[in-house]
């Protein structure tokens, strides 16, 4: 880990589509003196703002640049065509993109999907942004293939959409600065990776100190019984009733040996049996 923390703030950068609604709370709550400031940034220019450290960390669409770049997977988003509802494809619940190849299907120039061959018909030009490409599907002018969360953002009541079974996916990051693994970064590192407040990677771990401090409330470890005292064993059993029942005379006696002699006598020294018969 290099650099310290230095910041009075941690700087986090996030694509449009990712919610770090959750991430955030977590944050104020373990680091209420270190105020979180998010930064919304185009998809496209992510990386750019994170080589040029106007963000501490970014929440962004892979691939990012792994020569200056860290980068640690999240999720993979599902793909969705955006259509109007009263298109044909909203009769069914999935597409496959041979199902598109009738379609003129938008590519706006902020695509995030990498397509290696897009599918369906060309549109006239590039729409410049998701969100034109957007309206336009709303015209009647297409229809357009974005990850599930860029569907969301820009919801409308006239459109809908439907995943795609075999469309490039989104895979969503958190990426930072290679040589600026703080401690900061590390601790939001923890926080989307599940870590609790006590994990040994945060700044708020216990030390192991107070793990070890942490004894039996009793004063210390359990015994083990005295050789010959195994508290299951015959023995223990009749010495436990008999100092309960206030000594030897009481009840647990064996029944071994003469009348008389049996009762009162330790249970479990004497092999048990029945009295033997007196010629």
């Amino acid at each position: 880990m290099t650099g310290s923390e230095v910041s009075p703030s941690f700087r986090l950068a996030y694509v449009p589509g990712v919610t770090p609604t959750k991430w955030v709370r977590i944050w104020n709550e373990r680091l209420p003196g270190v105020p979180l400031t998010l930064i919304a940034t185009p998809a496209g220019e992510a990386s750019d703002v994170l080589r040029d450290r106007g963000a501490d960390a970014g929440l962004v669409r892979l691939p990012v640049d792994r020569t200056v770049l860290s980068a640690i997977p999240l999720y993979t988003e599902t793909t969705v065509v955006v259509i109007p509802k009263d298109h044909v494809v909203a009769a069914v619940d999935e597409v496959s993109l041979e199902d598109l190849a009738d379609e003129t299907v938008l590519h706006p120039l902020d695509d995030t999907l990498g397509w290696e061959q897009l599918p369906g018909e060309p549109a006239f030009e590039r729409p410049e942004t998701t969100a034109d490409a957007v309206e336009l599907v709303a015209a009647g002018i297409g229809v357009l293939v974005v990850p599930q969360s860029l569907a969301r953002l820009h919801h409308r009541k006239d459109l809908t959409y439907r995943p795609v079974t075999d469309a490039p996916e989104s895979q969503v990051a958190l990426s930072w600065p290679e040589d600026e693994t703080t401690d900061l970064v590390e601790e939001f590192i923890g926080i989307v990776r599940g870590r609790t407040v006590n994990s040994s990677r945060g700044r708020t771990a216990t030390p192991p100190q107070a793990k070890a401090a942490r004894t039996d409330k009793s004063g210390g470890a359990r015994q083990k019984p005295a050789a010959g005292k195994n508290p299951r064993s015959g023995g223990a059993k009749g010495g436990a009733k008999g100092g309960a029942k206030g000594g030897a005379g009481a009840k647990g006696g064996t029944k071994a040996g003469p009348k008389g002699a049996a009762k009162g006598g330790p249970k479990g020294g004497a092999k048990r049996g029945k009295p033997r018969r007196r010629p």
